[in-house]
């Protein structure tokens, strides 16, 4: 029997749940190139117009980029990162500085006062990583760890909302801080964030709020 226009949408929105799922699980991290349509359509034992409608679907959504040429690539990891994206990319440095200095500090302020064991130990190891890849030289390894570090000390602070709500800016600031390294890792322009995780270790709320505005902020002074 032949397939129903119905079924054949409940079939691509089958496929987009699962290249989501690729996605928002970090199996396809942002920046990286998804496989190729031939690779896809094999993977997942679908028709090609159906892998093609669901690849679109998910570029209008944000979360991938079509580039002619070169392949899809990720550029967010939730329909909310996609929109917030497209919609600040332009953005004013000195504003989305602004944004993220508030958001770090509240957060780094409840992380200090809310932090369990188990958010010491990712932060510490997230620590030694980021020391490690910029002893490498790596800058995108470098952008990927240090994102992941100040996404831990928000999730520190045991805030739901703003957890999500910075996790859905993290795609916008990985830009800014890739501009920010640049390409070249020396080794006396590794920003310290030891005062930070000590704070938070130490349950000082307004020296970990006051780190992590500064480091923003001193972005931005870079930047400008």
């Amino acid at each position: 029997m032949a397939l129903t226009s119905t079924r054949r949408s409940a079939l691509a929105d089958q496929v987009i749940a699962q290249l989501r799922n690729q996605i928002t699980s970090g199996e396809w991290p942002v920046g990286s190139r998804i496989p190729t349509e031939p690779e896809l359509v094999e993977q997942l034992g679908v028709a090609r117009n159906t892998v093609r409608e669901a690849v679109r679907a998910l570029a209008h959504n944000g979360l991938l980029d079509i580039r002619q040429g070169s392949g899809t690539y990720v550029v967010a990891t939730s329909e909310l990162a996609g929109v917030m994206h497209r919609r600040f990319a332009d953005a004013d440095p000195r504003h989305v500085a602004e944004l993220r200095s508030t958001l770090e500090s509240s957060a780094a302020r409840l992380a200090a006062l809310r932090r369990t064991d188990r958010d010491l130990r990712q932060l510490d190891a997230l620590m030694a990583r980021r020391e490690e890849v910029w002893a490498s030289g790596d800058a995108e390894a470098f952008v990927a760890v240090d994102a992941t570090l100040h996404l831990a000390v928000v999730a520190a602070s045991h805030n739901d909302v703003l957890t999500e709500l910075y996790a859905d800016l993290n795609d916008l600031l990985r830009d800014y801080l890739r501009d920010d390294v640049g390409t070249e890792l020396g080794p006396e322009e590794l920003m310290d964030h030891t005062r930070l995780v000590e704070a938070i270790r130490a349950g000082d709320a307004a020296t970990a709020a006051a780190e992590a505005a500064a480091h923003a902020l001193h972005c931005l002074r870079e930047r400008v």
